[in-house]
């Protein structure tokens, strides 16, 4: 039995296994990764009236803890749920894998033919907060991807991540493969995250999958380095030649489908000339669908709004709140989304290529979308199967990180006895 108060013993021993799995999942065969994933998929489903069961567990303990409603609505796993993340499993199994795959090769004058091939980074730590169908969609990337990854989810899914967790080492099991490729940190304990942050010797990247709070406390304090997961404040902007209709159905979804997930809209901007019209059409179906829209001085004139201050321009409300800003111009929806947002997903509506075409150019957010709900903000809308997290820092990997953003590469160089004069 591990001892589960010695937390730097347990993370290095936790860590030598993973990195021991690693040198093994490097070179694993195409068919058994698939395999072990198609096999936690069946037995994931076999077993989710245990799943749920553990999760009302965890429901019990966020209760107590005074969850917010999107956190726990985050943290809820239904029937529906599970059938998304055996989908998601399904879906990563049957991709192509990108271990060994040349990117790229040519030859040298000198004789030299040079192959640039993916590998796998290593061992990747996920510290996650809620989602327990981060357990699957994570383990699931990185053995695509020829990782071995240390998972430490939030305290409120101990019991449903350990559950999910379970699947995934039975498919393991029956391939073959390493049971330490997949691992999870058996404790509550916060001081196994400080611990996951500074392990260089074991760990190659750390993804954190959270809120702002927990994001800056792992880019402050790892030595490890960090794809950065950030805030989604994402923005909608709505241009003078926008389609009313368009404008309508995508602002509504983008906010009200599901208010918890990172590709929620959280700010709405309208072109100035249609304020009395697409915008007040607009303001009014959010009201009606129970959103509380927190707008500027123009836009208070609508009943129903409330007055919005400086606080909520670059907030992230994970709620049924937005909040409405008239602006002159694309130009001042530009400005303003640079100074506010996340550098996550942005979304003009128009029908003018020419502004689309400006909006794309002028900003660098890690997806940027024109007459689309943000709602597809998502790694398996993508084609991507699944996805750890929407990375927003411009280093190595940008948007949803699936297996291609999990490995890097490596050169290759044959040649025929040859010499260098």
């Amino acid at each position: 039995m591990k001892d589960l108060t010695d937390i730097p013993a347990l993370m290095q021993d936790i860590g030598t296994r993973a990195r021991a799995a690693a040198a093994d999942l490097a070179f694993a065969p195409a068919a058994a990764k698939q395999k072990a994933l198609e096999t936690a998929a069946a037995h994931l489903w076999e077993n989710r009236a245990a799943i749920v069961e553990a999760n009302a567990k965890d429901l019990d303990y966020g209760r107590e803890k005074g969850l917010s409603d999107a956190m726990t609505d985050r943290l809820t796993l239904t029937e529906d749920r599970i059938a998304a993340i055996r989908d998601s499993l399904i879906a990563v199994a049957g991709q192509d894998d990108p271990v060994g795959r040349v990117i790229t090769e040519w030859d040298q004058p000198s004789g030299l033919h040079i192959r640039r091939v993916r590998t796998p980074l290593g061992v990747i730590g996920v510290i996650y907060e809620s989602r327990p169908n981060v357990t699957a969609d994570a383990g699931a990337l990185c053995l695509k991807s020829g990782n071995a990854v240390i998972l430490r989810g939030g305290s409120e899914s101990l019991h449903s991540s350990a559950a999910i967790h379970a699947s995934l080492v039975h498919g393991l099991q029956e391939a073959g493969l390493p049971e330490d490729s997949i691992q999870m940190v058996p404790t509550r304990d916060r001081a196994a995250v400080s611990e996951m942050l500074t392990m260089t010797d074991y760990i190659d990247v750390i993804i954190p999958r959270g809120g702002k709070g927990l994001v800056g406390l792992v880019q402050r304090e790892a030595r490890v380095p960090v794809f950065a997961h950030l805030e989604g404040i994402v923005h909608i902007y709505i241009d003078k030649d926008a389609d009313p209709v368009k404008a309508l159905s995508v602002v509504k979804n983008a906010k009200t489908r599901r208010t918890g997930i990172c590709g929620a809209a959280e700010c709405l901007l309208i072109h100035r000339d249609v304020v009395d019209d697409i915008g007040q059409g607009v303001i009014r179906a959010l009201i009606d669908a129970g959103v509380e829209v927190r707008a500027d001085e123009t836009l208070r004139a609508i009943a129903g709004t409330e007055e919005a201050t400086e606080s909520d321009w670059g907030k992230e409300y994970l709620d049924m709140v937005i909040a409405a800003k008239v602006v002159d111009d694309i130009d001042a929806a530009i400005a303003h989304i640079r100074r506010h947002g996340s550098n996550h997903t942005d979304c003009i509506i128009t029908e003018d290529d020419a502004a689309a075409a400006r909006f794309f150019q002028r900003l660098d957010s890690a997806i940027l979308m024109r007459n689309v709900s943000t709602q597809f903000a998502d790694g398996g809308e993508f084609g991507m199967g699944a996805e750890i997290g929407i990375a927003t820092g411009k280093m190595h990997a940008r948007g949803p990180v699936g297996v291609e953003q999990l490995t890097s590469f490596k050169y290759l160089v044959e040649g025929d006895g040859i010499l260098r004069k």
